[in-house]
């Protein structure tokens, strides 16, 4: 998985050209996120205003793959969906400094121990299925093909454990197509 991503980062850079005078925010965008859910972020800009941005990664690295679930415990890190719809606009009159907030879902499959389970340590497969609210801040470094972001979020949980709560966080650098 790692040698994809750096695959990924590789070619990215390399069919990067140069930006004309067209805003950033109007492309589309590919990068890396750390932070949960760590993974390969893509977002694509609408207008000056709108995105939609797409996490695929890890899930439960960040904060903590022993945590209390249902009536047992998530031992792993899983994999991880998030889907987001956002509204963007400039901060302090700056067009480099854009901040966002959406709302989207989020998909989970992960390792679940149940208690009923402790003695042999087996485990299920678990999907889960929420939603997810995000805000974050992200700069468009000037003259430049990228920007760096940082977000903080949170995820509901609606199937198999209705309203378990879990923070969504994450840095991360996109390569602006």
């Amino acid at each position: 998985m790692r040698r994809i991503l750096l695959l990924i980062a590789i070619l990215t850079a390399c069919m990067a050209t140069p930006k004309q005078a067209v805003a950033q925010y109007n492309n589309w965008a590919f990068g890396f996120r750390i932070g949960e859910p760590a993974g390969v972020n893509i977002r694509k800009y609408f207008g000056e205003n709108h995105a939609f941005d797409l996490n695929v990664g890890t899930y439960g690295g960040l904060y903590g793959n022993n945590r209390a679930y249902r009536s047992g415990y998530y031992k792993t890190v899983g994999l991880s969906v998030q889907g987001h719809y956002l509204w963007h606009d400039r901060v302090l009159g700056n067009d480099n400094i854009r901040g966002y907030y959406g709302f989207g879902g989020q998909i989970n499959s992960r390792r679940y121990y149940p208690d009923r389970f402790a003695a042999t340590n087996d485990y299920e497969s678990a999907i889960a299925l929420g939603g997810s609210a995000v805000a974050g801040i992200e700069y468009f470094v000037p003259n430049k093909q990228y920007s760096i972001f940082a977000e903080l979020g949170l995820y509901a949980e609606v199937l198999p454990s209705p309203l378990f709560l879990s923070i969504s966080s994450g840095l991360g650098i996109r390569f602006n197509l």
